[in-house]
């Protein structure tokens, strides 16, 4: 069904459906789901049925980080998938903390689509993930960079932008030599 991170005071950080639902129950699955993990007495188990699923939650700190899935599904599995998201996230942030996930919520899930496809485990490396992970922050400081680059030739003045292009393209163009 999905992921859901929600606090102590009960404020949903991160989650992912990964079956369509309303708004409106969306909302009252998480607060179901908080509700449910949140009062547990730690000596329980981490799964909890839940409807027609089970849910598989990992306390870190201040957050749960929940899974709601299918009752037939390994809870074992899961519950290691949490701890390795956890994993990534905390090499990945060096220190993970609640506000990681709050700021950065577009990098959490980048790091949640690398090894959950459709409600599915589907990389359980961690060494190729944050490899993958590493790979796409090179693009987006490539993509970066080039933003800047273009951001101060659009801000020159005309003069400047032909000299600028001129010296860019000098020896060459299209592989003809320029006289």
């Amino acid at each position: 069904m999905g992921m859901a991170d929600p606090n102590r005071q009960g404020k949903t950080r991160l989650a992912k459906y990964y079956v369509p639902l309303e708004d409106s129950e969306k909302h009252k699955v998480e607060y179901e789901v908080h509700r449910l993990v949140v009062n547990r007495d730690p000596k329980f188990t981490n799964f909890v049925e839940f409807r027609t699923h089970k849910i598989i939650y990992r306390r870190y700190a201040g957050l749960f980080f929940s899974l709601c899935v299918d009752i037939t599904d390994n809870e074992l599995a899961y519950l290691e998938c949490i701890h390795l998201f956890v994993e990534i996230l905390d090499h990945f942030f060096s220190n993970v903390c609640e506000l990681d996930l709050v700021f950065n919520f577009h990098k959490v899930y980048l790091i949640l689509d690398e090894f959950i496809l459709a409600g599915e485990l589907q990389e359980t490396s961690k060494k190729a993930i944050i490899e993958r992970m590493g790979e796409l922050e090179k693009q987006d400081e490539l993509e970066n960079i080039l933003l800047l680059q273009a951001s101060h030739i659009f801000a020159m003045p005309r003069a400047e932008k032909a000299v600028f292009s001129a010296s860019r393209f000098k020896g060459s163009l299209l592989g003809k030599k320029i006289q």
